[in-house]
Formats: structure tokens, C-alpha cells, sequence
């Protein structure tokens, strides 16, 4: 009998909920051990619930969305999205720009498979949303990362962006407010990049599904708004700022000068039939969880859960001899560093053997395509006692760990 193995295109993709550490928690599971995972944004588990409103817009739907709608989505829900560009500063974003889909995951891979050819490449951040490197590797494209500086709060490295930039180069992508570090990118520096893409005559990726999940009074801005001259695709969804990630329901909006982009828009627009439309109950919440976008959100205030867990899981981390961490500003993760004394050659190994001695699961930094082997993501969405427990056990694990 003949025997089929997965593609080599698959071979090469990483990505933060598959590898032998996740599928070792499994079997650890379901060999009766309990596992903290702080591996993933997955808000449900941890008592977070989707505001009222917006399920009761949901349970509307499931009654209403009994048939297909247009491919780039319900009417309702994308002007909703083009009224919220322009409330981000978007111009010129109408419904007709907006695609919504089953969560971002999908329209990035849309907006990859509609971009790029064998050869072509993308400029894409380390570390990164490891889906960007995946979709555009599936897509038959070269993921090639720049550097986001540590030592400058993790903010992206304009410099090795240009050095970076071949004639192969297609686009840029920024994901902001960022994941896996928590860094939220200034004006400045946003401007920086598109001046970038301008002169070179790129396309800007901005992944925005974090851009409500913002702390100590900052605020987020989107790319597209500094650059209304370049063309953009801009990213932004529910499933983290109203905690419905099982719903799926995200979106992407184009912006800038089309010209030269009609080949590509017909692309996208194939692969959003292709796929007749993305689940349609969940878009009923868009118009109402999109009604009132300057609504603070009280977890991300001071005494709300995410902030103070925010605080819990920093000076936790801070108190472990050798490990360093910067701040996060917003989402919900932190990328914390392990210094040399521990050796660290393999960080998947470091990452398997602290889930096989403290029941502790985390994603290797390597799982987000950081180059050294001396970073590691941690999710702070467990409750404060639940954390510091879960740090504590890997401060324990370190005491005595050398590779």
C-alpha cells in the first residue's frame, strides 16, 4: 500500500499550537495530569465571557443567519468596519474594502495566497505571529524576518527592514499591538515604515486584532491611517477584545492607492468566493461590538484583571535569578528572556522538559521565529494567584536547570 506523508510546505511551518511540547500536554492530559497552560490567548478557559450584549447580537444571528451571505460578508457588519476605520483615522475605507472572515487566521491566509509566487518574499517581524511565516510559506512564498530590538521595547528595526528589501519583496508586515511581545508601536516609528514601503513601492500588512487591548493610557494607531497614499490591508477582529475567540469572526479592510493593485483585488476576491463566506451568525456582533469604540475596558484599567495580572506576572518573572523581561503595553502575552548561565541550546527541549517536571506548558520563543534560543512566551490571562504559582514552578524548575 502506497503511504502519504503531509507536503513539504508543511515540513517547514511552525506554528505555536502544534509540536511535540502541545502534543505531550495532551497526552500528559489525558493520562489524568493537570496542565497550566500559559500557552495560548484563549480567554474562555480562564473566566473571561463575552459581554451580554454582544452574545445576545450572537443568539439574534444563529435565528437570522440561515443562508449564505455576499462572500466578503453580511452589509451590516463590514459598513460597521468602515465606520470604525474612519473612527481609526482610515480613510477612504468603504464597505466594499471590507472582508470578514472565520477569525484573522483565514484572511491572512487569503491575503498571503492572493499575494505570492514561488520566490517572492515578505518581509515579516521576529519575533512574530508565527501564522504570518506559515501562510506565507504555504502560499509558496519566503517568509525573511527583521529584528524588533529588545533593548528598545521590542520595536521593530527600521534598518534591517531595508536591508532586508530585495527585488523579490512584495510587502511589509507589522502586527501592532504585537504578539508575542506586547509592544505597542509610536507614530514615529510607524511612519518610519511607510515611508519605507512608499519609496519602495510595498504593500503594508497591519495585523490589528489586539489594537482595544491597550494599557496605561496609551493609545493605538494604525499604519493606515499615517499613510493614506500607500496601499494597505489592515486586520482587526473580536476575538480578544470581546473574548469571543470561538465565535471566529474577524476582518480585513483595504486602504490607500489602488493603482496597480487590481490583479491582486481580483485575487482576493476569488479566494472570498472560493470559500462562499465566513460563518454568518457571528456577524451579527460586529455592528453592535463595533458601536462604541471609545468604551474602556474595564480589565485593561488599573484594578481590572488583565492589568493587575499584567503587574502579577512582571514581578514575578523579575524575581527569577536570570531571567528579564520588558514590560508588555498591551494584549495579553510576555516574552521573557533567559540569560546564559543556563545554557540554553534547544529552547523546545527547555520548553518539553519544564512541561514533563512542573506541569507547566509555555511556547518556546523559537515557536515565533526569534533566532536564539533564549526566549519563551508566557499568556497572563490565569488569574494572579494561578500565575504566580505557574512562575513560581519555573523558578524552581531553573534553580537547577542546565543544558
Amino acid at each position: 500500500m502506497r503511504t502519504y506523508d503531509k507536503s513539504q510546505k508543511l515540513n517547514n511551518v511552525c506554528y505555536e499550537i502544534r509540536g511535540p511540547v502541545t502534543q505531550e500536554a495532551a497526552r500528559m492530559e489525558q493520562a489524568g495530569q493537570q496542565v497550566l497552560k500559559l500557552n495560548i490567548g484563549n480567554p474562555a478557559p480562564f473566566g473571561f465571557s463575552c459581554p451580554p450584549d454582544i452574545l445576545q447580537a450572537m443568539q439574534e444571528g444563529l435565528r437570522l443567519g440561515q443562508g449564505y451571505t455576499d462572500s466578503k460578508g453580511l452589509p451590516a457588519a463590514r459598513a460597521a468596519v468602515a465606520g470604525y476605520c474612519k473612527h481609526k483615522g482610515i480613510a477612504g475605507v468603504t464597505m466594499e474594502d471590507v472582508y470578514i472572515g472565520n477569525g484573522v487566521s483565514e484572511l491572512i491566509l487569503m491575503s498571503m495566497q492572493a499575494l505570492l509566487d514561488s520566490g517572492d518574499e515578505i518581509l515579516i517581524p521576529a519575533p512574530d505571529y508565527p501564522l504570518w511565516t506559515a501562510a506565507a510559506t504555504l502560499a509558496g512564498g519566503r517568509a525573511v524576518h527583521y529584528l524588533c530590538d529588545e533593548a528598545s521595547g521590542w520595536l521593530p528595526d527600521t534598518q534591517d527592514i531595508r536591508r532586508k528589501i530585495t527585488p523579490r519583496t512584495k510587502g511589509i508586515v507589522l502586527i501592532n499591538p504585537n504578539n508575542p511581545t506586547g509592544a505597542l508601536y509610536p507614530s514615529g516609528l510607524l511612519q518610519d515604515i511607510a515611508a519605507i514601503a512608499r519609496e519602495k513601492g510595498l504593500i503594508l500588512f497591519s495585523d490589528e486584532i489586539y489594537d482595544r487591548l491597550v494599557m496605561d493610557g496609551l493609545k493605538h494607531t494604525s499604519i493606515a491611517a499615517l499613510a493614506p497614499e500607500v496601499f494597505c490591508v489592515t486586520f482587526g477582529g473580536l476575538s480578544k477584545s470581546h473574548r469571543v475567540a470561538g465565535f471566529r469572526c474577524g476582518w480585513m479592510c483595504l486602504s490607500g492607492d489602488r493603482s496597480g493593485m487590481g490583479g491582486y483585488i481580483d485575487g482576493l476576491n476569488l479566494l472570498s468566493s472560493m470559500r462562499l463566506c465566513a460563518g454568518v451568525p457571528a456577524q451579527y456582533m460586529v455592528e453592535k461590538a463595533l458601536s462604541n469604540p471609545d468604551q474602556p475596558d474595564p480589565d485593561l484599567l488599573p484594578g481590572g484583571r488583565i492589568y493587575e495580572q499584567r503587574a502579577c506576572v512582571v514581578q514575578a518573572l523579575r524575581a527569577i535569578p536570570g531571567v528579564s523581561v520588558v514590560q508588555p503595553q498591551a494584549a495579553f502575552y510576555i516574552f521573557p528572556r533567559l540569560d546564559g548561565r543556563f545554557n540554553i541550546q534547544d529552547d523546545e527541549r527547555f520548553a518539553l522538559d519544564l512541561l514533563r517536571e512542573k506541569q507547566v506548558l509555555i511556547v518556546a520563543g523559537s515557536g515565533f521565529n526569534w533566532p536564539d534560543a533564549d526566549h519563551f512566551r508566557i499568556v497572563y490571562l490565569p488569574e494572579c494567584d494561578v500565575l504566580r504559582q505557574g512562575v513560581e514552578k519555573i523558578g524552581d524548575f531553573l534553580q537547577g536547570y542546565r543544558q
